[in-house]
């Protein structure tokens, strides 16, 4: 690893992880270090929006999910595939004896949701009752399946501390927006005026310069 580099951040940050951020910077020790930084800004800005769009497409697939079904628990019922099962099974079991349906939509990932929108279930699921869950969406499935897809993987890298500057975040912020308006419109408008994602993508450059002190 170069020097220049506070050795608290090598400790806690650890030199692979850097080496992107160097490689990225080309080399340039105080470029990587604010790039490392701004792409904790920018995942921390993110974090409330994907919190929006997480809550707003479970409830909502589970709701339709119960009503086609006729009951709270309709993974009980529905046709899951040996994953899907499985996924449910994990849930349940980090839920206490007496766990509700809630507890275990709860504790049921993003991709357990995501992954309802797949063509196995198309029959099953969303011809009948799956479609319902997305108001606002009128094309077909896969294209709702992909961009699900990329969000999912948004998500993931952002929770697991990864990087995420090098992609077209303009693009992933209007993704999300664009498929949280099909499950909830009121909530695609009502989170934009606490969303700081577009204010820290423009200053991106200053920050990586050291013109401005990173936040977060």
């Amino acid at each position: 690893m170069s020097s220049g580099i506070p050795e608290w951040m090598v400790s806690v940050y650890s030199s692979p992880r850097f080496e992107p951020y160097l490689r990225h910077s080309g080399g340039d020790v105080a470029r990587a270090v604010n790039l490392y930084h701004w792409n904790v800004m920018v995942s921390a800005a993110f974090y409330g929006p994907l919190h929006t769009f997480e809550l707003a497409l479970r409830n909502s697939v589970h709701d339709r999910l119960s009503a086609h079904f006729g009951q709270e628990d309709w993974w009980n019922r529905a046709p899951l595939d040996n994953e899907g099962r499985r996924l449910v099974r994990q849930a349940r079991a980090r839920c206490r004896r007496s766990a509700t349906p809630d507890d275990v939509v709860t504790e049921l990932s993003l991709g357990f949701w995501s992954a309802l929108v797949a063509r196995r279930y198309d029959r099953d699921l969303w011809v009948p009752a799956l479609h319902r869950a997305f108001p606002g969406y009128r094309g077909p499935r896969r294209t709702l399946q992909d961009q699900l897809y990329s969000l999912r993987l948004l998500r993931n890298r952002i929770m697991h501390h990864e990087p995420i500057h090098h992609r077209h975040l303009e693009a992933d912020h209007a993704k999300l927006y664009l498929v949280l308006s099909y499950v909830n419109p009121e909530a695609a408008s009502g989170i934009k005026p606490f969303d700081r994602v577009p204010e820290v993508l423009l200053v991106k450059e200053q920050v990586c310069r050291g013109d401005l002190p990173p936040s977060f």
